[in-house]
């Protein structure tokens, strides 16, 4: 479409040429004319007697107001829309530092594509992902971004109205940075800092130097969450046991001075606080208690309250007034749930982000972004999260809207199809779960990895026809396919999921029961059934490989690879065990001979729920390391 845009445009000039080939518009006189104005109030966009008009506050605005604009000249002759911003920062962190780093240009595509959504930050979340000269080993192999790379995001960002803000950690969350023996001396346990050192504080500045300097932000976001063990390994040995409150707020006052001299504005997560005023160490305790004098002595700081947990709006409203009391102007950070497994879980994200959205706008909260977390390997590619941050941003324009209009603005915005982006959920609401998977099951990261002789969840899925859901599911993928051909390489990888799990998701069981009654010939009927599915394995890892280095920096792919790496030589062995036992070499097979028992320990299985755990619980009764 040709447009011919006048009037104050010197400010948005050069991030519209970022968005001319996504929104498929030229910049032309003889196009259809939008006069843009600058000025304080709500965002105006307009089309009447074939004269279209934006009024815009914010640069971000601008940008989701052209959109907005583009989007209701399709459908309709005349329109009038008026939003006025709930938010004044809404947008989104996306983590960095669990295998996957997303390279510049998926960064770029993400930026423009949260620009139309009219959200206007972003964080990339590095613990040790960024380039620190004084410490050759910080980041080492790890993808880490250069100065220069992170420089140029963050003028691009500017210029469509999006500000970066860095996000590292400057106490816990640190074992990948501490690991390498530059770090002796500053380490208090595998993963913290050892506090009141002047080492570690040389090194912090090294560390928010680098971090900050590549942007233009003067915010930063420096961590100190989850700091469990803090003060109970190197610094009990240097100085014995000591209050963790007294720990967190010397570090924390010392951190604040460093940053105080670069003239930076600090955020910190609040958990450790609260934790610590917790009798049971828990972060969302309602009884929590911290005492005055802690509150007192709270450096100047900015809190972020981080919950993607709760679907009761009067939880998190409860919380929001108890993070006031501590801090005022809280940050609330919510969650996309992309961490769960191999796929996003998004009847979990969706109930909490609508319960905490609805709560901080009551609440008077200003400022919210969504966490895009990569735990346990970034199995999940972090473009899932694109249904999630629509959310956030309709929820920052209208205090209420309908789903039509959500789906609407998605398709506009990222040219994906919502429902179609929904089957992802279903590769892990599988019968036996609950609706919307409250209890965060992720039966596919389990179905894929987990060893087809020792099977570990194959007990918590008895009686599931979980080979029927995959088989329907892969046919629903394949429609899904075609309707959404800017996204082939995602929906071609769910797809092949869904074909492996298909046949691998009672594999196991299935093999143990014939063992069980002592079945040759039906044992030696199964072994065309594993090559079929090392071979659809091994087309997932190809499928998978291809999705990852379009968005991702080639560093931290090797895990996942040796991941699968692992079921296709273990398929193998499936293979030759069997031929043994079928041809008489051997009289059994004891992996087959073991009971199959329901999986307990760390995340265990519970109504509605199949099970959830991490990679190196998945495959082995075993020390994997």
């Amino acid at each position: 479409m040709k447009l011919h845009l006048t009037g104050e445009l010197s400010q948005v000039k050069k991030g519209l040429s970022h968005l001319l080939n996504d929104l498929d518009i030229e910049l032309a006189k003889e196009g259809h004319r939008i006069h843009v104005t600058q000025r304080e109030g709500p965002l105006l966009v307009k089309k009447l007697n074939g004269k279209g008009e934006i009024v815009f506050q914010d640069k971000i605005h601008f940008f989701r107001g052209l959109g907005l604009w583009l989007e209701h000249f399709y459908s309709e002759t005349d329109f009038e829309l008026i939003e006025k911003p709930k938010f004044t920062m809404n947008g989104a962190m996306l983590d960095a530092s669990r295998n996957a780093v997303m390279k510049v240009d998926g960064i770029k595509d993400l930026l423009r594509k949260i620009a139309v959504m009219g959200l206007n930050t972003l964080m990339v979340y590095t613990e040790d992902t960024y380039e620190v000269k004084e410490y050759p080993y910080f980041g080492y192999m790890r993808g880490r971004y250069t100065k220069e790379e992170l420089k140029e995001c963050d003028q691009y960002a500017a210029e469509l109205g999006i500000e970066m803000i860095p996000c590292i950690q400057t106490l816990a969350h640190l074992t990948e940075a501490l690991k390498w023996n530059y770090a002796i001396d500053i380490r208090d346990t595998a993963d913290i800092l050892l506090a009141e050192s002047e080492a570690t504080y040389t090194f912090l500045d090294h560390l928010i130097e680098a971090a900050s300097c590549p942007f233009q932000s003067k915010r930063i976001h420096i961590g100190m969450d989850e700091a469990h063990q803090l003060g109970l390994g190197k610094y009990l040995d240097k100085h014995g046991y000591q209050k963790r409150f007294d720990i967190m707020n010397k570090h924390l006052q010392e951190v604040i001075a460093i940053t105080d001299k670069k003239k930076l504005k600090p955020m910190i997560w609040s958990d450790m606080y609260f934790r610590l005023g917790s009798k049971y160490g828990g972060y969302y305790d309602l009884d929590a208690e911290i005492p005055e004098s802690v509150v007192a002595s709270v450096p100047e700081t900015q809190l972020v309250y981080w919950d993607y947990y709760h679907d009761d709006e009067e939880f998190y409203r409860t919380f929001i007034q108890k993070h006031k009391a501590l801090k005022a102007d809280p940050v609330f950070a919510g969650g996309v749930w992309t961490w769960n497994g191999i796929s996003p879980n998004y009847g979990k994200a969706f109930a909490a982000s609508e319960a905490a959205l609805h709560a901080c706008k009551k609440e008077g909260i200003s400022e919210a972004f969504a966490t895009i977390w990569g735990d346990n390997g970034a199995e999940t590619p972090m473009v899932t999260a694109l249904p999630v941050l629509q959310l956030f941003a309709e929820h920052t324009y209208h205090e209420s809207f309908s789903e039509e209009h959500l789906h609407r603005r998605f398709h506009f915005c990222t040219g994906a199809n919502f429902n179609d982006f929904m089957l992802f959920n279903q590769l892990d609401e599988t019968p036996g779960i609950a609706k919307n998977n409250p209890q965060t099951s992720n039966p596919s990261k389990l179905l894929l990895w987990q060893d087809i002789l020792i099977g570990l969840y194959d007990a918590n899925i008895k009686n599931f026809p979980l080979n029927n859901h995959y088989t329907e599911l892969t046919a629903k993928l394949e429609k899904a396919a075609e309707r959404n051909s800017n996204w082939n390489l995602l929906f071609d990888f769910y797809k092949q999921l869904s074909h492996v799990l298909s046949v691998k998701a009672e594999l196991g069981r299935d093999l143990k029961a014939m063992y069980d009654d002592q079945n040759r010939s039906k044992l030696q009927n199964m072994l065309p059934a594993l090559e079929d599915v090392k071979d659809r394995v091994d087309t997932l890892r190809k499928a998978h490989r291809k999705l990852w280095f379009s968005f991702n920096k080639p560093f931290g792919w090797e895990i996942i690879e040796i991941r699968y790496g692992g079921v296709l030589a273990r398929i193998d062995t499936v293979i030759y065990r069997l031929q043994q036992y079928i041809e008489g070499e051997i009289s059994g097979m004891e992996e087959l001979e073991e009971e199959r028992l329901h999986f307990e320990g760390p995340y265990p299985m519970s109504e509605g729920s199949l099970g959830r755990n991490l990679y190196h619980r998945i495959v082995t009764a075993g020390n994997l390391s």
